[in-house]
């Protein structure tokens, strides 16, 4: 039997790849947990049997990773930093920028991907869940009773459809959809700064958030069909407004 070598064009990993993977199991597995200290470099290197030079590139390639945060001087030191969704985001939305992806298009995603929730909360809320949905409806709607500032109000409903993704009991789809939700929030300030006066967009929140109440209602009474119909409607008509937008087909933009 052959066997493969490196010349065989199979690389073997550097001594700091190796390190770095042993540390990333141990966070994801939740052995080392959020904010918690690493030990000292000392240690760290009669564990592994490397350099300290080894030792910090390890270090160097899991804070480009957001897995550990390294601070500087006499209290310094590595803390673990557990993944996130802003994380993922960034590194997505930076992927969709580099490959010219339009706005539109991650709202068409966002449609595709939000498209279910209502129907399947209203199929099987999990407790607790129309009091959830009503407690974020009303935060909505105290901001609109100020005519709050208009960033607040979208950060508010976007909040209702994060809750809603999460109600809904796809843990999958509601990652990937809280990550849509990210790129869009960072990359359509922009563009939603086009669309008319702060008065109009006062008013087209003050038409989401009827909207989402009406939703949180057809929950309520377990009308699974028209509760579905009704959030395909409003996301529909939100991807609608977005490709009428100027801007709507540029790039995504995460760099402004």
């Amino acid at each position: 039997m052959r066997i493969t070598t490196v010349a065989d064009g199979l690389r073997v990993p550097k001594t700091a790849e190796l390190v770095a993977r042993s540390l990333r199991g141990r966070i994801i597995r939740g052995e080392l947990v959020e904010g918690q200290a690493l030990p000292s470099e000392q240690v760290l290197t009669e564990q592994f049997g490397v350099s300290r030079p080894s030792l910090r590139e390890a270090f160097r390639i899991l804070e480009a990773e957001r897995l550990i945060e390294v601070r500087r001087g006499s209290r310094g030191g590595a803390r673990v930093c557990t993944p996130d969704v802003h994380v993922a985001a960034t590194h997505t939305g930076l992927l969709l920028q580099v490959r010219g992806v339009c706005l539109a298009d991650v709202y068409a995603a966002r449609t595709v991907l939000e498209g279910p929730a209502a129907a399947a909360v209203a199929a099987q809320p999990p407790e607790g869940a129309v009091a959830r949905l009503r407690s974020s409806v009303a935060d909505t709607a105290a901001l609109l009773a100020h005519d709050g500032d208009p960033e607040a109000v979208s950060r508010s409903a976007q909040e209702f459809h994060a809750l809603l993704g999460e109600l809904a009991g796809n843990r999958t789809l509601h990652l990937f959809g809280g990550m849509v939700d990210r790129i869009v929030a960072v990359a359509n300030r922009a563009v939603v700064d086009a669309q008319g006066s702060p008065a109009g967009r006062l008013r087209q929140f003050r038409a989401t958030q009827r909207t989402h109440g009406a939703v949180v209602d057809l929950i309520e009474a377990g009308d699974v069909a028209a509760a579905d119909a009704l959030w395909r409607r409003h996301l529909d008509e939100a991807e609608r407004r977005l490709r009428q937008a100027p801007g709507a087909d540029a790039p995504v933009d995460l760099l402004e």
